[in-house]
């Protein structure tokens, strides 16, 4: 069958809606559900008068599941993600933590906001916060097979989004490689130094369960030799 040229304003609307079609499969984002089980409490109300309550944190979840496919993890291929299709949040009255990331579901420690006095304004911590759990939601998990590794993980996504306190680790901070948080973020922010896109491509190999090997595969030396490099680089910090 012979196609007929196609018309300028056709053209034009078949070119926008096969951009937007594109732009939908790249960036589509779960349903993200908030819900305020603490509302009397006074990280409750902290949550809803300073924090903006449930629009605001849903616009923040959707703010960082982009920043998570496309900064962290470089997945514009959706085959590449994990498989989420919504992601829950809630504010509960439990003490024992910041906040606790079960599967998709993120439970916010209302005692926490209540309390928090630290050196970040309460929207940047909770922005942290959240960074840190979104990541947990969104990665792949080695079956678990490391979970420092996982903190690791979590905490680079804070430093990259720069929303890290200032008693953050230094480079060259810690004790061993895996000892996780903010020790093993700065440790794969330099192997990222070394291989571009480093923590992203382990990511990618988490799909699997984890192994040391997997950082002799990505660049070419034992995860042991690039921890003593890298103590070696900052002078043993």
């Amino acid at each position: 069958m012979q196609l007929e040229p196609m018309a300028p304003h056709s053209f034009l609307l078949y070119t926008i809606l096969t951009f937007s079609l594109s732009f939908h499969e790249i960036f589509a984002t779960p349903k993200y559900i908030v819900i305020n089980e603490a509302p009397t409490h006074g990280g409750g109300i902290k949550f809803e008068k300073v924090l903006g309550g449930v629009p605001a944190t849903q616009k923040l979840m959707g703010d960082i599941n982009i920043f998570l496919w496309s900064n962290i993890f470089k997945q514009n291929n959706p085959a590449d993600r994990k498989p989420i299709d919504t992601v829950e949040v809630f504010i509960k009255d439990f003490d024992g933590g910041e906040a606790v990331t079960q599967g998709n579901r993120i439970n916010v420690s209302a005692i926490y906001l209540r309390d928090y006095a630290g050196p970040l304004t309460l929207q940047k911590e909770f922005s942290s916060l959240m960074h840190h759990e979104m990541t947990h939601v969104f990665q792949w998990d080695g079956g678990f097979k490391n979970i420092p590794l996982l903190e690791g993980i979590a905490d680079y996504t804070i430093m990259k989004a720069n929303l890290y306190p200032p008693a953050f680790a230094k480079p060259g901070s810690g004790e061993k490689w895996d000892q996780g948080y903010d020790i093993t973020a700065r440790f794969l922010e330099y192997c990222d130094g070394l291989v571009p896109d480093f923590t992203a491509k382990l990511n990618k190999m988490m799909k699997n369960p984890f192994d040391v090997s997997f950082f002799q595969n990505l660049t070419g030396k034992p995860v042991d030799q690039l921890w003593k490099e890298y103590k070696a680089k900052y002078g043993g910090n």
